[in-house]
């Protein structure tokens, strides 16, 4: 059989060219004789020699002339061989496959074209699925174009087409990505061309029914109860396959809808927010499969707009409850506690006065016991310390503090020791006198109620005094200016200077 077919390719004509089996010669464009039996083509000058090949007998086998069929019968510049080769290559190919059934039907023709064709004239045509002029009877275009002009046109348009292939520029070769990293659909293992993706969403979903066979007459002809029952299985997996290419098809669609194949674009816009408002868009990506992409673009900005309000509100509290009332006092506040975290917390021990001297100082070795370290032992009953003989005699457990507090431990009497720090009063003003009955009074140690006596402050303020000191203590590493803490205290200069001695004197802060 002398068909051979040609590819399409840059300037070539491409579709099916037919030769004779005998001599070789092109009968494409020319009327041609072809065996019923055989299959075996030949052209009008070896059929009227009787020539024959081993298939062939010209005496025995039946034969039939084809004529070049080229003439419109549809549209004015589509003849009736490309129709078709046009059919042909669809069922060939598969509907759909344009660039297969332009090189099949040849001419010059392109995808584009054929496509539109075949949209105009079968599918949108009133008589669906038949074209127009489908009637045998109808012979309308035929006799409007007579068959020489119909084919002097395609000639000229053929040669046309070939000159500006012939004259058209070369194709620009692909050239290397600049980038170092791979491009978008490399790294999704994304395919443009298919709008598919490497691994799809349930990508084993086709296994349950890629050995699955449908008999002519299934779900319609009589059945036995157990072809039923088959039937009715096929049928449910058909269902759940449906469900999961539905479910792949919804989240390819919501990839599609917000431009997420777009990497590099996402990754700029996640770069400009900071740790709280890239989690508070993660949290809210879940809401994207129900909304467009304009919506959850805004639903996003109104979220980090009440994100970044909510924050503008917090420390516009924090900034009113240290008695902030400008910007520029904020401003400050706001370096100086940068720094203080970054500073870090204090070790623990930080602020006790002697630590500096305990670390420089080895440890002690342990000594046996001797009549020395007896004479010196806790339980040893001291002598009166003033040369007292009615002086009381203290053991270990009564022993002041360094400023001659027992720490609770003198069984209810007072015992009068040379302290090392005298409160000093106020200038006319005299102290005053704490009922027990005084809110928070029960929380301050008898040193403390003494400086609140003399310094005229209220058990209660002076607690919160005292919290605000040793918070800014511990920001600062223990050690603060006397002004610092009478800016502090927002109180008399002169009480706050007492409040600053005897927090030195106590231990708890360090002169700076």
């Amino acid at each position: 059989m002398g068909i051979i077919r040609k590819k399409n390719s840059r300037g070539q004509e491409g579709g099916v060219k037919y030769v004779c089996d005998v001599c070789s010669s092109d009968i494409t464009s020319t009327v041609r004789i072809s065996c019923e039996a055989c299959n075996t083509i030949l052209c009008v000058s070896c059929f009227a020699q009787g020539k024959s090949t081993r298939d062939h007998d010209p005496a025995t086998h039946p034969y039939h002339v084809i004529e070049q069929h080229s003439i419109p019968i549809f549209m004015d510049d589509w003849g009736a061989d490309e129709e078709l080769l046009l059919l042909e290559g669809a069922e060939m190919y598969g509907l759909g496959s344009w660039v297969d059934i332009a090189d099949h039907i040849g001419g010059c023709r392109n995808k584009d074209e054929v496509r539109d064709h075949y949209i105009k004239t079968y599918i949108d045509s009133p008589n669906f699925p038949l074209p127009v002029h489908a009637s045998k009877d109808d012979r309308s275009l035929i006799d409007e174009i007579p068959r020489e002009t119909f084919q002097a046109n395609k000639k000229r348009r053929i040669e046309e087409r070939k000159e500006m292939a012939k004259n058209a520029s070369p194709a620009a070769p692909k050239q290397k990505p600049t980038a170092s990293h791979p491009a978008c659909h490399e790294v999704q293992g994304y395919m443009p061309g298919r709008l598919e993706f490497e691994t799809e969403y349930f990508n084993e979903a086709e296994e349950a029914v890629q050995h699955m066979q449908f008999e002519p007459g299934d779900g319609v002809l009589p059945m036995t109860p157990e072809q039923e029952q088959e039937f009715n299985l096929k049928m449910t997996i058909m269902a759940i396959y449906n469900e999961r290419l539905t479910a792949r098809v919804e989240r390819k669609k919501i990839i599609f809808e917000h431009n997420l194949l777009e990497y590099k674009k996402a990754q700029a816009a996640d770069k400009k927010r900071n740790k709280e408002e890239r989690e508070l868009i993660n949290r809210a990506k879940p809401f994207a499969r129900m909304m467009k992409n304009e919506d959850f673009q805004t639903f996003t900005k109104g979220l980090e707009l009440e994100h970044s309000l909510r924050t503008a509100i917090a420390q516009m509290q924090e900034w009113r409850a240290m008695g902030i009332t400008d910007l520029k006092s904020a401003e400050k506040y706001e370096t100086e506690k940068a720094q203080r975290i970054s500073r870090g917390l204090p070790t623990l021990g930080a602020f006790d006065r002697l630590t500096s001297s305990r670390l420089n100082k080895p440890t002690p070795p342990v000594e046996a016991s001797s009549t020395v370290s007896a004479l010196v032992s806790s339980d040893l009953t001291l002598p009166p310390y003033n040369g007292d003989p009615s002086a009381p005699s203290l053991n270990e457990s009564e022993w002041p503090l360094s400023n001659g507090h027992s720490n609770g431990r003198s069984n209810g009497h007072a015992v009068n020791f040379n302290k090392k720090y005298q409160i000093q009063p106020l200038p006319n003003q005299p102290p005053i006198t704490f009922d027990e009955n005084v809110p928070d009074l029960h929380l301050l140690t008898p040193e403390e109620r003494e400086l609140c006596r003399v310094i005229r402050v209220q058990p209660k303020p002076y607690l919160i005094i005292k919290d605000t000191i040793l918070r800014e203590a511990v920001a600062q590493g223990g050690a603060l200016k006397k002004k610092q803490v009478r800016d502090l205290c927002k109180i008399d200069v002169l009480k706050g200077s007492r409040i600053f001695d005897f927090f030195v004197q106590s231990g708890w802060i360090q002169k700076a």
